[in-house]
């Protein structure tokens, strides 16, 4: 009785349907984020060659070009949930980093002052905390798939 309930209520709101139309719908915001960055990485690119006939100033060009990578990664991540429908929690960690000691780079370590400079610190060790924990989380998730699949499998 109660299957034949979820069926026709799920056959009202056509379940499937609406998922399928709301994923399209995302994946058109995800693509619209693609196009978008690529056309900021193209604006900041051309600054960053026009600054190159002025005097150099080497902090301005290392932090465009820091952006510019942070801007090709999120790209690149944003690409591989297209492809993969999953964010790698690595790749935005890498993202992250950068994007801290970017900050670093274009303020200068002795113009901050102390309490960010331990805030960052701080910051940046559990990230890295993060990122290597990472490989030994995914075994560990992986032998807890593959135990649970085999407690299944007999039980069919």
């Amino acid at each position: 009785m109660p299957k034949r309930i979820f069926i026709e209520v799920n056959s009202w709101f056509k379940r499937d349907r609406i998922v399928r139309n709301l994923e399209f719908f995302q994946d058109i915001i995800v693509i619209s984020l693609c196009v978008s960055l690529f056309c900021v990485m193209l604006i900041r690119l051309g600054d960053m060659f026009l600054s190159f006939l002025h005097p150099l100033d080497l902090r301005q060009v290392t932090s465009d070009i820091l952006f510019i990578l942070i801007l090709v990664e999120l790209f690149r991540l944003l690409v591989d949930y297209l492809q993969e429908r999953s964010i790698s929690v690595g790749a935005a960690v890498e993202i992250t980093i950068v994007s801290a000691l970017r900050e670093v780079i274009l303020r200068g370590v002795l113009e901050i002052p102390r309490d960010q400079i331990f805030g960052l610190s701080v910051f940046l060790l559990v990230l890295a905390g993060i990122f290597l924990a990472l490989p030994w989380m995914s075994r560990l998730l992986e032998q807890v798939k593959t135990t649970h699949q085999e407690a299944i499998e007999p039980e069919s």
